[in-house]
């Protein structure tokens, strides 16, 4: 029977974790990518190699967008894609934490129907089908019903709370929690752990894709930061931002930020 496409992303992610095993994230080589997009270490471009490699090998008619890798020009005329990020929290590998993921997702008609958050130091692997739910190790998962967003914990940057950001000048109550990682944040709320996640700035599909569809299944709501529904495989691969909880807390959520395209550059 031919490998379902989640069943391959399922391998490939625990491949990925072998691989990034053999390399100490403290010593490994690091090093800063141009124009200010980040650190990347000798750890990110193994796993890449691996996942480019075998994962074109298995589908060879899907399209390739990953941080890792030159841009391939044929992707927008895919009908599917890989979005995938070989390391996401490579700072957090770089400082010797176990807090960093594979995050790997297939695209289809712009919108992820296959997805693997995979984080192997904390032996959490969340997974998602287009209609068929999440789970995390096997077992399924269901997103928090908080329905408050001054009582709900929120995984967000500290920098979210700025007065700039929200009605009145004044955020929300929430109580505020962060964790590396924007797909083991996704994640989070998909298993229940917290309420909901912000993320206001401009943010690459690669780091949402996976966790976007794992959320999604779990019964959460998902959009950029004006209530737009995403659209993946962008020519620029940026979304606006993430707003993710339970329908009634996204809702609240977005009524009290204020949106300016204009001041988030877009």
């Amino acid at each position: 029977m031919p490998e379902t496409d989640l069943t391959l992303l399922i391998t490939a992610a625990q491949k990925a974790g072998e691989i990034a095993g053999q390399f100490t994230g403290t010593v490994a080589k690091k090093w800063d990518k141009p124009d200010g997009a980040g650190p990347v270490t000798e750890a990110d471009l193994a796993v890449n190699r691996y996942l480019e490699d075998h994962l074109r090998a298995a589908r060879p008619d899907y399209g390739w967008l990953s941080e890792e890798s030159e841009h391939d020009p044929t992707r927008h005329s895919r009908e599917q894609v890989f979005v995938i990020d070989p390391i996401d929290g490579t700072r957090s590998f770089a400082d010797g934490s176990r807090t960093w993921a594979h995050s790997l997702a297939i695209v289809k008609a712009g919108q992820p129907v296959a997805a693997v958050v995979y984080l192997p130091q904390r032996d959490l692997l969340y997974a998602a089908a287009a209609g068929a739910g999440a789970t995390c190790n096997n077992l399924a998962i269901t997103a928090s019903a908080a329905d408050d967003s001054d009582t709900a914990h929120v995984l967000s940057a500290k920098p979210t709370l700025e007065a700039q950001h929200w009605t009145n000048g004044v955020a929300p109550g929430f109580r505020r929690s962060h964790r590396p990682s924007l797909a083991y944040r996704m994640s989070r709320v998909a298993d229940g752990t917290y309420d909901a996640m912000l993320t206001l700035r401009p943010t690459w599909e690669w780091d949402i894709a996976a966790g976007v569809l794992i959320l999604q299944e779990a019964g959460g709501v998902v959009t950029d930061r004006s209530g737009r529904a995403m659209i993946f495989n962008r020519p620029d691969a940026l979304q606006d931002g993430v707003v993710a909880g339970s329908g009634a807390l996204h809702r609240q959520l977005l009524s009290r930020l204020v949106y300016s395209a204009e001041a988030n550059g877009r």
